[in-house]
């Protein structure tokens, strides 16, 4: 004897939940893997490897990185090329997990002087503060603020 349309129909439906289950089980594999971004300009180590300082100019520099993600606010003689690295896993806050600063240092012919690489160790966490700044005026309720405009709109129409 062979099998009936209602087995066929059962075993159609099992393994359609078995697929259904393996594809909520990849869904939230995939919905827990970590993010990552990274943003910035780091030039490639090989390229910073030739800025020998004293022997290349500002305008070679440009040549060989690109323009710089800032320069110094009041010098225009310190260029800095920044990179950082984040990783988000889920809904959480996402984490800096790398952070390179190349900064370049110019003289005033535009020559190269210095050249120094600075990493996520040293960075520093900066508390903000809670103080709130005093501000002059009267604190008004809400109820105030809708008396006091009742009859302010319509003093010029006639």
């Amino acid at each position: 004897m062979g099998t009936s349309i209602l087995q066929v129909g059962q075993r159609a439906r099992r393994r359609f939940r078995a697929g259904l289950a393996v594809a909520g089980v990849l869904v939230l594999a995939a919905a827990c893997a970590p993010r990552i971004d990274t943003r910035g300009n780091l030039p490639d180590p090989e390229l910073l490897a030739d800025l020998r300082p004293g022997e290349i100019s500002r305008v070679e520099v440009e040549e060989l990185l690109g323009s710089p993600s800032t320069v110094a606010m009041f010098e225009n003689e310190t260029w800095f090329y920044v990179s950082e690295r984040t990783e988000t896993v889920a809904f959480m806050a996402p984490e800096v997990t790398e952070r390179k600063i190349i900064m370049l240092t110019f003289d005033d012919r535009g020559l190269l002087t210095e050249k120094e690489e600075i990493g996520l160790d040293a960075g520093k966490d900066v508390d903000p503060v809670d103080r709130e700044t005093p501000t002059a005026g009267n604190r008004l309720t809400i109820i105030d603020q809708l008396i006091g405009n009742l009859g302010r709109f319509n003093k010029g129409k006639k």
